[in-house]
């Protein structure tokens, strides 16, 4: 999507990801080698009573959803961070993921018209439309050579 196409109270829905045994423990061992992602056995004696995604696997999740939903083809550029950042239950083996984004703002930089600023809060919710992650984001477009409307 163009940043022209986004305005405030849009909410736009990519996916669903699917999220595999096998995926969460490849991502574990690489970034996040804690036991509850790495030893399902270990695990279904853990407190979540079985292997559970890292957070960041989530994060990441989310990411590559927004980005070939929504953000491909833009002037995106980067972002600043986030503001908040929540992981408000485990995803597991088999979840079936879906982003749901809204959009909270849209607006050209008053000091440096040629750059978009995009707000957004993301949802991330499973297949039993539990939410697993919530985020606020701001994203940068570069908008040189973009009309102003």
């Amino acid at each position: 999507m163009k940043f022209a196409e986004f305005h405030p109270g849009q909410i736009l829905v990519r996916g669903p990801a699917s999220v595999t045994e096998d995926d969460i423990l490849a991502f574990a061992r690489a970034w996040d080698p804690q036991w509850f992602h790495t030893d399902p056995e270990r695990a279904r004696k853990g407190p979540w009573k079985g292997l559970i995604a890292s957070g960041w696997q989530t994060s990441g999740i989310a990411m590559r959803l927004a980005v070939t939903g929504i953000l491909d083809g833009s002037e995106s550029f980067g972002s600043p961070g986030l503001e908040y950042l929540k992981w408000l239950a485990p995803v597991r083996p088999g979840d079936l993921l879906t982003l749901h984004a809204e959009v909270l703002g849209a607006r050209r930089s008053e000091r440096k018209p040629t750059l978009g600023i995009l707000h957004w809060r993301w949802r991330m919710l499973n297949q039993d439309e539990v939410a697993v992650l919530e985020l606020v984001a701001t994203s940068l477009f570069d908008l040189a050579g973009v009309p102003a409307r």
